[in-house]
């Protein structure tokens, strides 16, 4: 099987774990020894910036929405676009797609913060960054046979789709484009269909 890294996982209507009801997943890592992705539209009602002062005690000025990246109990992460240069340059940043960057490094999300700062709390210029706290995991050959059954539709990640504003419809709108396909566009179908 492809790995999955750089592809969303919409949970299919089959799907029955409450976990992962109407979740898109960005997976940014995939290989023999499991798989680890983020829930792209799960927002928690604590910011950022209430977390990081909460567990690490430090103020910080970001105060984007922090969300649950999945079930599994894990450190801060993130997925960012910023291009640094020096310690967390490209080379350095696990990437994701083109232009995506997954950090889970303690010094390294610090520092994305501290530049999310410098921009009043918003990453400077066109530069965009989503937080997270929890992971969904997978250990060897379980990601594959959730595949198998038909629990998962894949699509290709984009910088838009992860970082959608509009979170509340964002599992409905890409199901409807991968079922449909790409010659149709979603958001010109009506939500009553007696309107066609």
């Amino acid at each position: 099987m492809a790995l999955l890294q750089g592809k969303l996982l919409l949970a299919s209507r089959r799907l029955a774990d409450p976990n992962f009801f109407r979740t898109v997943i960005l997976m940014v890592q995939h290989g023999e020894e499991g798989a680890l992705g983020l829930v792209l539209n799960r927002p928690l009602e604590i910011s950022v910036k209430q977390a990081c002062e909460d567990s690490l005690d430090l103020p910080f000025e970001a105060d984007d929405v922090l969300h649950q990246g999945g079930p599994c109990q894990g450190p801060l992460m993130a997925v960012h676009t910023f291009r640094a240069t020096g310690k967390y340059g490209e080379e350095e940043a696990e990437k994701v797609i083109d232009g995506l960057y997954f950090a889970t490094d303690r010094d390294e999300l610090e520092w994305l913060l501290a530049e999310a700062a410098k921009g009043g709390g918003k990453p400077p210029g066109k530069n965009s960054i989503k937080y997270f706290v929890g992971y969904s995991g997978w250990g060897p050959g379980q990601l594959e046979k959730e595949l198998e059954i038909g629990s998962w539709m894949v699509t290709p990640a984009t910088l838009k789709s992860v970082f959608e504003s509009d979170e509340t419809d964002q599992w409905a709108k890409l199901v409807t484009q991968v079922t449909l396909g790409e010659h149709i566009r979603p958001e010109m179908i009506p939500e009553d269909p007696s309107l066609n």
